[in-house]
């Protein structure tokens, strides 16, 4: 019996989806069943996985569920690897896996200040990457890219200043053409 099809029979839980992608398996399962699913792939003697990889999020703003959850698990006793899924919408949180994996600290706080997604019953949610006055989460694909602050150094107060973004370049349409692509057609077809 492949890990696959014991997954499917023995874990007893609500799976939405479970198949084979980039030849590991992946499991798309709802929110209310995370930790469930994490437990059951961590202590079952058949899988075993015990490393906590990976976790990150992506987004897609066109969906109900805005936010897909990504946990990346490895098996090293049966060397192995797994995908778990989860999509939530902007107001759901997640619940933190602290308590099973340690390693998730970190990289729960980094969902929650890169895309603002919330952690329940974490020991310690605060920005780590960006300052903490910082307005908004850069990895939502609505932040605008020049931000809404920038940042410099004034010599005469000796301290860091954030200033509200003034673009020194308007907008402008790039064609991406080369100039020189009608001149060497023409020459071309004059030779010809």
């Amino acid at each position: 019996m492949s890990s696959l099809e014991y997954i499917k029979e023995f874990s007893n839980i609500d799976i939405i989806s479970i198949d084979y992608n980039f030849e590991e398996i992946e499991i798309q399962i709802s929110i209310d069943n995370l930790v469930q699913m994490v437990l059951f792939l961590k202590d079952d003697p058949n899988c075993m996985f015990e490393q906590l990889s990976d976790l990150t999020a992506i987004d897609y703003p066109e969906r109900k569920k805005r936010f897909s959850i990504v946990y990346q698990f490895l098996s090293v006793k049966h060397n192995n690897r797994i995908r778990v899924l989860c999509s939530i919408s902007e107001n759901e949180t997640v619940p933190s896996l602290a308590k099973i994996f340690p390693s998730s600290i970190w990289a729960e706080r980094e969902i929650w200040d890169m895309f603002g997604i919330f952690v329940d019953d974490h020991p310690d949610l605060r920005r780590l990457l960006t300052d903490y006055g910082f307005q908004g989460h850069p990895l939502r694909k609505d932040f605008p890219l020049t931000g809404h602050v920038e940042v410099n150094y004034d010599n005469n107060s000796r301290r860091v200043q954030y200033n509200p973004v003034s673009l020194v370049q308007d907008f402008r349409q790039f064609d991406f053409s080369s100039p020189w692509g009608d001149n060497i057609d023409n020459e071309t077809d004059k030779n010809n």
